[in-house]
């Protein structure tokens, strides 16, 4: 926690204060929030001085070829991705997996869900140690939501449900919704989550490079809309009974967690709080669908829509807004004022 020295308070712009601010919410309307994040990330051959030398380009990853699910090449990474998940058990951290994903180079690593708190602090400590590892061996990686056009995004898939004091899980029930049984609470969380998904999307993509992972068929999504196991939709619903949850497909692997996870509990409350209903189940291709309504195309777009919401003013603070807007704007700010490589090779000549 960060305090305020002289009045030995927290400081409620520190993203795990706004977390704990949202989970005493929640406590006091008898809830708990489980959850967890799905985080992605690339390993490269070359060093983090070996790409600072090469001023971030032609690096070379760590594999040749995409290699999702593959066994072999997994194996030719083990000798970071094994030490990852090694060190994280040894540090008490309990990992589901890893596998190889859809890009070269490109691993996921999942941690076992827990509570939010914990679940982000396990996230924060995964990050840290997987750069730690990677510079030990003379390796780099990169948490960029997208390092390349040419290639897969790196996301950071958010798993949220909602728990009583005693433990038990809120969102299975006896109504029929889509294809799952569930709660009320299960309906309303969605809801809110839903209605409040533009507003707060700067929070689950912080930068400006963050946009470049929200591209058709690439498995991030484009659509606001929510489906029964459909990863082209951005929220989608996993599990029947005691296992039911959602998963929201929006936040990049860049995304700080304790501000996704604390933005998305205010959302969820405001749903249950408001008894929000979510739109019906929509059924395909997101990717194809024009009618559905779209998740921001850039960071202006998403500080327009932050800078606009009362709701998340009232629910989040002044400080808070204001601190992240100004934060979000200087992102934007300087890399606006760059002059990009690509920039120079279309131009410099034929200008």
């Amino acid at each position: 926690m960060v305090f305020n020295e002289e009045e030995d308070i927290p400081v409620a712009i520190a993203p795990r204060s706004l977390l704990k601010q949202q989970l005493e919410r929640a406590k006091a309307l008898g809830y708990q929030l489980m959850g967890a994040s799905e985080l992605e990330l690339y390993v490269f051959a070359d060093s983090y001085a070996e790409a600072k030398r090469k001023n971030y380009h032609d690096l070379q990853p760590i594999g040749d070829y995409i290699e999702d699910y593959h066994i072999f090449q997994g194996t030719k990474e083990e000798l970071i991705i094994g030490a990852i998940r090694k060190h994280l058990e040894r540090s008490g951290i309990p990992v589901e997996f890893s596998k190889g994903e859809w890009g070269p180079g490109q691993q996921e690593i999942n941690l076992r869900y827990t509570d939010f708190l914990e679940m982000c602090d396990r996230h924060v400590l995964y990050k840290h140690l997987a750069k730690e590892i990677a510079w030990q061996n003379d390796k780099s990686i990169t948490f960029m939501a997208k390092w390349d056009e040419r290639f897969a995004g790196s996301s950071m898939h958010l798993h949220a449900s909602v728990w009583d004091q005693a433990g038990n899980p809120l969102f299975p029930g006896d109504e029929a919704f889509g294809p799952v049984h569930s709660s009320p609470l299960f309906r309303w969380f969605l809801g809110g989550w839903m209605t409040h998904i533009r507003e707060l999307f700067a929070f689950y993509a912080p930068y400006p490079t963050s946009y470049k992972r929200y591209v058709a068929g690439s498995f991030a999504p484009t659509g606001i809309a929510w489906a029964y196991d459909n990863r082209t939709a951005g929220f989608r619903i996993l599990g029947h009974g005691a296992s039911l949850r959602l998963e929201c497909r929006c936040p990049g692997a860049d995304a700080n967690p304790y501000l996704a996870f604390a933005v998305t509990l205010a959302a969820g409350l405001d749903g249950i709080q408001n008894q929000i209903e979510p739109p019906p189940m929509f059924e395909g291709d997101v990717y194809a669908a024009r009618d559905l309504p779209q998740v921001p195309a850039s960071l202006h777009e998403s500080i327009q829509a932050l800078e606009t919401s009362t709701w998340a003013r009232q629910t989040l603070g002044d400080e808070v807004i204001d601190h992240y807007l100004h934060f979000f704007r200087t992102e934007q700010r300087k890399f606006d004022e760059v002059v990009t490589s690509w920039e120079r090779a279309r131009y410099f000549e034929r200008a």
